[in-house]
């Protein structure tokens, strides 16, 4: 996968994409990231790329122009952009969810545009019908660290990035539910123990046993994933009477 991002701080990316899984992926060719400095495509003799909005008000506004000609000749190096997936991080736009990542991964190209300021003119959605994706309900100051999470959601489901073909598809929301809790040695620390099912070897039991507490952490701290979890008849049936026995030993409470 090639990602192109189109940034005004292109070195905040080096940390992050020099390290760990993604420095890895990169270097087996699994993942190619190019930073686009948006300031090069400012046809303004300092390279500014940003002025004050019309109708007043606070700051100041990324211009339409720099950007709009960085996407275009992003794609253009693409043959047309045919096979292109342009985003643009913004608070507006759609919650970033597992299901999102799984869509993107399987692309061949994502242009990620990062806004900045106060904001960017209204025309840049006009002319290239960006999808606008949010990591979350808050402002940060701009798209950069939100595009990191998103190239770090999206390089994880490239086949051969992890190397253990499972390894990512029993972590958080892979089927809707939040992790199973985890151990390693010792076996005791501070008097609490490892649970006894995960020491036995028994490969089923294990499996049950992790997938309960999925199902029953989801429902502790994230009931509104339930609603879209893969889960049986008999889960639901087994955390209904789960939820049943809380609330009678509340109300005998």
């Amino acid at each position: 996968m090639r990602i192109d991002v189109l940034t005004l701080f292109p070195e905040m990316f080096a940390g992050v994409l020099g390290t760990s899984i993604l420095k890895r992926a990169q270097e087996k060719g699994l993942l190619e990231v190019n930073l686009v400095n948006i300031r090069d495509f400012s046809r303004n003799p300092h390279r500014a790329v940003d002025d004050y909005p019309y109708g007043g008000g606070p700051g100041m506004i990324l211009q339409a122009e720099p950007i709009v000609l960085a996407a275009e000749s992003v794609r253009g190096a693409r043959g047309g952009g045919g096979s292109s997936r342009l985003l643009l991080m913004s608070p507006q736009g759609e919650l970033l969810k597992q299901r999102k990542v799984k869509e993107l991964a399987a692309e061949k190209h994502l242009i990620v545009i990062c806004g900045h300021y106060e904001g960017i003119d209204e025309r840049v959605r006009l002319l290239l019908s960006p999808e606008e994706i949010s990591i979350g309900d808050y402002v940060l100051t701009g798209g950069e660290l939100p595009a990191m999470v998103l190239i770090d959601a999206v390089t994880r489901l490239l086949p051969g990035v992890l190397g253990e073909s499972a390894g990512g598809e029993e972590e958080s929301f892979y089927a809707g539910l939040l992790e199973f809790p985890q151990y390693t040695r010792p076996r005791e620390y501070r008097g609490l123990k490892v649970p006894e099912v995960l020491l036995s070897g028994h490969h089923e039991m294990i499996r049950r046993w992790r997938r309960r507490q999925s199902l029953l952490r989801t429902w502790e701290r994230r009931p509104d994933l339930l609603a879209e979890a893969e889960i049986t008849e008999e889960e639901r049936e087994w955390l209904f009477s789960l939820a049943s026995q809380r609330n009678i030993e509340e109300e005998e409470g």
